[in-house]
């Protein structure tokens, strides 16, 4: 796992000139968390980092290139994709009276195009209910993969259809 450093140096020497950037509606942030080796005693997240900030299309693709591939993760490991100010945490007030949609794989090719595929609508805007949505949440465990998109509000049922 590149650290934050070096995903900027990879993503900073990579992208074209500022001119010929393809702008986002709005800045994105990549965050990864390892729970496989929990600390004893350490509270949930405390092992999550940012990892990366973008709004550009031409930042994304060099980070999706060089890092972010869901079946390069170890076991117990995170990716997150979430609106910048937006923590992945169900205790960001964003995301406290949030729900979350969860689709399972037992294939790790299955999870990265389900993981790209729904990072290119998040980032493109391409849901319906945009606004409504925080991120996504592609997860690697021993018996199933998980990609969970989280929602801003569970009440709101018109949103979560």
């Amino acid at each position: 796992m590149a650290t934050s450093e070096e995903a900027s140096a990879t993503a900073a020497a990579e992208v074209p000139p500022q001119s010929q950037l393809h702008k986002l509606e709005r800045k994105w942030t990549f965050w990864f968390d390892n729970i496989s080796k929990p600390k004893q005693g350490a509270a949930w997240g405390s092992s999550m980092r940012k990892v990366y900030t973008f709004d550009t299309v031409e930042e994304f693709w060099c980070l999706y290139e060089q890092i972010f591939k869901p079946s390069r993760l170890p076991m117990n490991a995170d990716f997150h994709l979430f609106k910048t100010g937006i923590e992945p945490k169900w205790e960001d007030p964003e995301c406290a009276n949030g729900g979350k949609w969860s689709v399972t794989s037992n294939r790790k090719a299955n999870l990265d195009t389900m993981w790209l595929e729904t990072m290119m609508a998040l980032i493109g805007e391409q849901f319906d209910e945009v606004d409504e949505i925080c991120g996504v949440v592609a997860s690697v465990r021993q018996r199933q993969d998980k990609l969970a998109l989280w929602t801003k509000t569970a009440a709101n049922e018109a949103a979560q259809v």
